[in-house]
């Protein structure tokens, strides 16, 4: 009852706005007082943080350097000659380098073998063999033309010993043998032969035959892959005689020049047949000596033929 009384007495009594207010504003001051508390103590961890900063200490030293200990020389050359004997790993250490660039390996590759048509309808062909390792080779070169229903009218066989003299360049020297229905010469060869940059196989070769003529010839060629089995191979070829033969129908100076280009069709990697074009001409004094034989100095020819290698 008492209880119920209390309850009536402060239910009649007058609400005071004022006081809601002052307890709020005391709310609202203590909470600035914390955030600016807060404030005050962030700037603070901060500043400590940039003086912690300062003044780390060094990162761990990197380890020391020194040569290596006089033990690590004091084993054999090998470590495997310690568990198996010299004796017994020097013909294993033969066959891996043997496995590994030491072996002797041979191509057969047919350049051309080709039909060729125009002013003068013929065949020609040009090939090489190769037999060695990766710095001593043999070689064997034979080219040569002639008409249908002849004989060949001019060729060669060349026998070089070729050394790598960078990896991209072989000197080349050994004897070359012309087989003609006419006189014929054995020459001394030097030259060389590679691939020169932008991956133009290049050829230069200097005769000396056995009656003091002096010749040489150049030959490049690039192979333009133009899909994955379509290759166009522009190529040329210049000769130079340095006197006057008039037995082999040779003028002083440049006295040849063939530019060609065969597209050919790969089948497989080894086997292409080929079409294409060639344009050949003799300059100077062997165009003269042709003329004066009744043929021509030069002149267009379409050519068909097959390359391939074994």
């Amino acid at each position: 009852m008492s209880a119920l009384l209390a309850l009536l007495l402060a239910a009649a009594q007058p609400h005071d706005p004022h006081a809601d207010h002052a307890q709020h504003g005391q709310h609202d001051h203590h909470q600035d007082h914390r955030d600016h508390q807060d404030h005050q103590d962030h700037q603070d961890h901060s500043g400590h943080g940039d003086h912690a900063h300062h003044g780390a200490a060094p990162g761990p030293a990197g380890p020391p350097v020194a040569p290596p200990p006089p033990g690590a020389f004091g084993g054999p050359a090998h470590a495997a000659d310690a568990l198996f004997g010299a004796e017994r790993m020097a013909p294993v250490r033969e066959q891996i380098r043997r496995e590994h660039g030491g072996m002797a390996h041979s191509r057969l590759l047919v350049d051309r073998l080709e039909a060729r048509l125009g002013g003068h309808d013929g065949y020609a062909w040009d090939a090489q063999f190769w037999w060695g390792g990766d710095l001593d080779k043999l070689w064997l070169k034979s080219e040569g033309e002639g008409g249908f229903g002849g004989g060949p009218e001019h060729a060669e066989v060349q026998a070089l010993y070729s050394r790598a003299i960078d990896p991209w360049f072989d000197l080349q020297a050994g004897v070359r043998q012309d087989l003609r229905p006419g006189p014929n010469r054995t020459h001394a060869v030097l030259g060389l032969h590679g691939l020169a940059p932008y991956w133009f196989e290049v050829e230069a070769m200097l005769f000396l035959s056995t009656r003091g003529e002096l010749s040489a010839r150049a030959e490049a060629e690039y192979d333009l892959r133009l899909t994955r089995r379509l290759v166009l191979q522009p190529s040329l070829e210049l000769d130079v005689s340095f006197q006057d033969v008039p037995e082999l129908g040779l003028g002083s100076g440049l006295s040849g020049a063939e530019a060609g280009a065969r597209l050919r069709y790969e089948i497989a990697p080894n086997l292409a047949p080929y079409i294409g074009v060639e344009y050949a001409r003799a300059f100077g004094g062997t165009a003269r000596y042709r003329r004066a034989a009744g043929e021509d100095a030069g002149g267009w020819s379409a050519l068909v033929g097959i390359r391939a290698w074994f």
